[in-house]
């Protein structure tokens, strides 16, 4: 899978590459928010793995923006942030996983085959065509 991972601790982004890609998987990085919206929207990627609190902006905003321009890929929010509340909101900005850190690389790997498995079967919210669109 090509995955976009965003994440502002250089040493957790370092790691989190090397796994995935020894696991096969091609990966692209980001630390901020404005290098992440724009590979976000220049790339196409089977997942995005996005940290909450990034400079510029945070990954919560990011997500839900990325769902506001229609994209369906599956996001994985990775992040400190643990209450109820802030997996709830994380999930109900658009995020398909929430992993609190830190992260059991294991467990981590296998979220991101089960969320592969799952890419190419959810089509969104909506289904636009020209003027014409249609919401869940």
């Amino acid at each position: 899978m090509k995955i976009l991972v965003v994440e502002d601790n250089l040493e957790l982004l370092e790691t989190l590459n090397t796994l995935l890609c020894q696991a096969g998987h091609v990966v692209d990085t980001a630390m901020a928010y404005s290098v992440a919206e724009w590979l976000a929207t220049e790339q196409d990627y089977d997942l995005l793995v996005l940290d909450w609190m990034l400079p510029e902006g945070t990954g919560l905003e990011l997500c839900q923006d990325y769902r506001r321009r229609g994209k369906t890929t599956p996001v994985l929010m990775l992040t400190a942030w643990d209450s109820s509340f802030d997996r709830l909101a994380g999930l109900d900005a658009g995020a398909d996983d929430y992993v609190v850190k830190p992260v059991d690389m294991p467990e981590l790997l296998a979220r991101v085959r089960a969320l592969g498995r799952r890419r190419a079967r959810w089509l969104g919210d909506c289904i636009s065509l020209g003027d014409l669109s249609l919401h869940r």
